[in-house]
């Protein structure tokens, strides 16, 4: 089935968003439609459901809580109600501390902090798009994971809600949230080859 035509000279809304009832998956971004790319391989879904654990394991019983894709998250300016929102995302990982952001819709408003992990397909818009949209409407963290390269790039707002230069961290070492800072991550878990593990260790029961 081909992906359906949008006109490219219209800003849609979120109410335009609720009724493409098809088969794709859309983010939009400041009025303008992106289909998402097909489903994420297989590393990025290693990469994205090892942070997820680390992160919804340390939060039980604290009051904030962490959600993965697809969970629309509908960012909108304050001059504007949520009919006239724009720009409505799924970021591979959000975590949000304000529970009245929370609806059975998603997430009304900029989540605390954002995970997304790259892909060929995303990786400009991540870098790019994303990263001033997150900034815009105060997103306070911003990480964006590559397997590729087996590294983390960090964005932290500063007072005035601009993010500072990112800093970056190689699979070898160990991090620290910014918005939960009794949180850390070790990246070696986070890029593990689940299959190569699996080969070591039996090569390792064999040689017993």
């Amino acid at each position: 089935m081909p992906r359906p035509s949008l006109k490219p000279d219209i800003l849609y809304t979120y109410n335009d968003y609720l009724s493409w009832n098809d088969e794709f998956r859309r983010e939009l971004i400041e009025g303008v439609p992106f289909c998402m790319s097909p489903a994420p391989n297989t590393q990025h879904q290693r990469v994205s459901g090892g942070l997820f654990y680390l992160i919804y394991a340390f939060l039980n019983e604290r009051n904030c809580e962490v959600f993965s894709a697809p969970f629309d998250v509908r960012l909108m300016g304050k001059d504007k109600n949520e009919d006239e929102c724009e720009t409505v995302v799924q970021p591979d990982i959000s975590v949000i501390c304000d529970p009245g952001k929370i609806d059975e819709q998603g997430c009304k408003g900029a989540p605390d902090w954002i995970i997304e992990v790259l892909s060929p397909a995303t990786a400009s818009k991540d870098h790019i798009k994303k990263r001033e949209l997150y900034e815009k409407h105060g997103v306070k963290e911003y990480w964006l994971a590559d397997p590729a390269n087996r590294i983390v790039h960090i964005y932290r707002a500063d007072e005035e809600g601009k993010y500072t230069a990112p800093r970056i961290f190689s699979a070898e070492e160990k991090i620290r949230s910014f918005v939960l800072p009794d949180l850390h991550v070790d990246l070696k878990s986070v890029f593990r080859e689940k299959r190569k593990q699996n080969k070591d260790k039996k090569n390792a029961e064999d040689e017993k």
